[in-house]
C-alpha cells in the first residue's frame, strides 16, 4: 500500500467515526487508536485550550499521571508555540530541539532518536488546540507527509469540538428554558390564580388542593367550556409530579383505532402506515400525569384496555407482545352523564368506579353568576396586556348584559367575548357596541322573550297532577323530544341543519333521535 492510499484510509476511518457520534471522548480515543495502528505512532496527544492554559484531553502511550502533567501555557514549548502561531512544527529528533520540554515525562527512558509532529486544531481563524504524534526516527519527507495528514485530521477534530460546544450550549439552553417553562406553568396554575369566589368554586379549589398531593385518580365533570382542563392542570402542577410530563389527549377527537394507537403506541408493521415503532401517550406520561378529556366518548373495547392499565399499570403496544409498565397519574374529564351511559350500556360500570375515585364537579357559569365580574376582570387584564391596550373597565350597560346572559359556552364563551371586545374597543372602557352581535340589546331582548315563554310554559303545568318524585327526569326527555321534533320539522328532516339549530353535532342529534324514539322519514 502506498502512502496516498494509507492517508486516505486513515482519513476515511476517522471521518466515519466523527460522523457517527457527538461524544468528544469517543472521537478522541478512536483518533488516537487509528493513528497508533496505521501511522505507527508511539505516543500521541490531543491538547485543547482551556482559557490561558492548554491541557491534554486524550492520549496514546501515556499513563494517567503523565497525562495530568501535560499542561502548557500559550507559547510554551513546541505545543504552546504551535497553538500560539497556528503553524505546524515537525522535529526529526526531539533530543536536539531546545523547545521540546517533555513536560509529561513520558520520554525519559528514550535512548534513541524520536521524531515529533505537532499541528494546530483550527476553527476558522482561531486555534483551539493541537494534535501531536511521536514516531521512531524517520526522514523529513515522511514527517512532512505526516504533517499534511495531521493537518487534515486536525480540521476534522476542530469541527467536531466546535459542534460539540454548540450542542452542549443548546442542551444547556433547552434545560434552562424547560425549567423556566415548568416554573411558568406552575405559576400559571397556582391555586390562587384560579378565578372564582362562589361557594361552589371554593369547594372545587379546596378539593384540588387536597387531591393534588395524592396520586388518586380524578374524574372532573362539567359542561363544555367550564374549565375542566384548567382544573386538571392545576392538580398536576401543584402535585409532586409537577416536574414530570403533563400529557393530554381528547378521546372525542380521534377514531377508535387512532385513539388506541395514540394511547398505547404501536410497533412497526402493526397496521398500514405503521412504518416504525411509536410510543403512546401512556409511555410519554411515565412519571407524570395523563389527562383524558371526553372520557365518555371512548369505545367499549378501549374502556376494557384502559381498565387494565388502571388496575395493573401495564399494557402492550398495538401489534406488540412486550408488556410495558408505567407510573402515571390519571385525570379524566367528561361533560356526559356517565350514570345514564352505564344504564344504557355505553359505559362500563367497573371503569366508572376506577375513574371516580375523587370526583370534581365544575358548575356552569349561569349557576355562579357572582364569579362573572371576577372572570371579566381576569380576561380584561389578560387581553389588554396582549393587545397593549389600557381599558379600565366596562360601561354599566355592558356589564348588565354580561351579567344576565345565559352563557351556554360557559367560561370559554365569556373569554372569547372579552377578547373580541378588547380588540374592537376604541375607548378606555368596554361599551355595549363592542360586544358580540348575539349580546346586543336586540338579541338580549329575544333571549328574554324566550326565557319568559319557557317560564310561562313551566308555570302553566298542572302541578297537582305531576309526580312528586323524579319530575326532572320525567320532563326533560319530553322537552328534548319536542325541541328535536321542532328542529327536524323546521329543516324538513335535514339532520345537519337541525343539529346546527340545536347547537349540537350531528352524531349527538342521531343519538338523541334513537334514545327518544323519534321517527324520521
Amino acid at each position: 500500500m502506498n502512502r496516498e492510499q494509507l492517508d486516505l484510509q486513515i482519513i476515511n476511518a476517522i471521518s466515519r467515526k466523527i460522523g457517527s457520534t457527538l461524544e468528544l471522548e469517543e472521537i478522541f480515543d478512536s483518533t488516537m487508536s487509528i493513528l497508533a495502528e496505521r501511522l505507527k505512532m508511539k505516543r500521541g496527544t490531543l491538547v485543547l485550550c482551556n482559557g490561558p492554559e492548554m491541557k491534554i484531553v486524550a492520549a496514546h502511550g501515556l499513563d494517567d499521571e503523565e497525562i495530568g502533567r501535560g499542561r502548557y501555557a500559550l507559547g510554551e514549548g513546541i505545543t504552546g508555540r504551535v497553538v500560539d502561531s497556528g503553524m505546524p512544527i515537525f522535529v526529526s529528533d526531539i533530543r536536539t530541539d531546545p523547545l521540546f520540554l517533555n513536560r509529561t515525562g513520558a520520554r525519559r527512558g528514550e535512548s534513541g532518536p524520536v521524531s515529533f509532529v505537532c499541528v494546530p486544531l483550527k476553527y476558522g481563524n482561531t486555534t483551539i488546540g493541537a494534535l501531536s504524534v511521536d514516531k521512531d526516527f524517520t526522514d523529513a519527507e515522511t514527517l512532512n507527509r505526516d504533517k499534511n495528514l495531521l493537518m487534515i485530521l486536525g480540521a476534522f477534530i476542530a469541527q467536531a469540538v466546535k459542534m460539540n460546544e454548540m450542542v452542549q450550549r443548546e442542551r444547556a439552553e433547552l434545560v434552562q428554558e424547560n425549567t423556566f417553562l415548568r416554573e411558568e406553568l406552575r405559576e400559571r396554575y397556582r391555586f390562587d390564580n384560579m378565578v372564582g369566589a362562589s361557594s361552589t368554586m371554593r369547594k372545587v379549589f379546596e378539593t384540588v388542593g387536597l387531591v393534588a398531593r395524592s396520586r388518586a385518580t380524578v374524574l372532573i365533570r362539567g359542561e363544555t367550556g367550564t374549565g375542566k382542563e384548567l382544573v386538571a392542570r392545576s392538580v398536576h402542577y401543584n402535585s409532586p409530579r409537577r416536574t414530570k410530563p403533563w400529557v393530554g389527549v381528547s378521546c372525542a377527537a380521534l377514531t377508535n383505532s387512532l385513539l388506541e394507537s395514540e394511547l398505547f403506541g404501536h410497533v412497526k408493521g402493526a397496521f398500514t402506515g405503521a412504518f416504525e415503532d411509536k410510543k403512546g401517550r401512556f409511555e410519554t406520561a411515565h412519571g407524570g400525569t395523563l389527562f383524558l378529556d371526553e372520557i365518555g366518548d371512548m369505545s367499549e373495547s378501549l374502556q376494557v384496555k384502559l381498565l387494565r392499565v388502571l388496575q395493573e399499570r401495564q399494557f402492550e403496544r398495538v401489534g406488540g407482545t412486550r408488556t410495558i409498565e408505567v407510573d402515571i397519574r390519571l385525570i379524566a374529564a367528561t361533560n356526559r352523564n356517565l350514570e345514564e351511559d352505564i344504564r344504557s350500556g355505553a359505559f362500563r360500570e367497573d371503569l366508572y368506579y376506577r375513574l371516580n375515585v375523587v370526583p370534581i364537579y365544575i358548575p356552569p357559569l349561569r349557576e355562579r353568576r357572582e364569579d362573572i365580574p371576577l372572570l371579566i376582570k381576569h380576561f380584561l387584564d389578560k387581553y389588554c396586556s396582549e393587545n397593549k391596550k389600557n381599558i379600565t373597565g366596562l360601561a354599566p350597560g355592558a356589564l348588565d348584559i354580561l351579567m344576565h346572559y345565559h352563557w351556554p359556552g360557559n367560561v370559554r364563551e365569556l373569554e372569547s367575548c372579552i377578547e373580541m371586545a378588547v380588540v374592537m374597543a376604541t375607548e378606555n372602557r368596554l361599551t355595549v357596541d363592542v360586544l358580540p352581535p348575539k349580546l346586543q340589546p336586540s338579541s338580549s331582548a329575544a333571549q328574554l322573550d324566550t326565557e319568559n315563554a319557557v317560564e310561562q310554559a313551566v308555570n302553566s303545568l298542572s302541578w297537582s297532577n305531576l309526580p312528586r318524585h323524579g319530575l326532572y327526569k320525567e320532563l326533560v326527555p319530553m322537552i328534548e323530544r319536542g325541541l328535536v321534533q321542532r328542529a327536524l320539522a323546521e329543516t324538513k328532516g335535514v339532520k345537519l341543519r337541525a343539529a346546527q339549530i340545536l347547537g349540537i353535532n350531528r352524531n349527538t342529534l342521531h343519538k338523541k333521535i334513537v334514545e327518544l324514539g323519534i321517527e324520521t322519514s
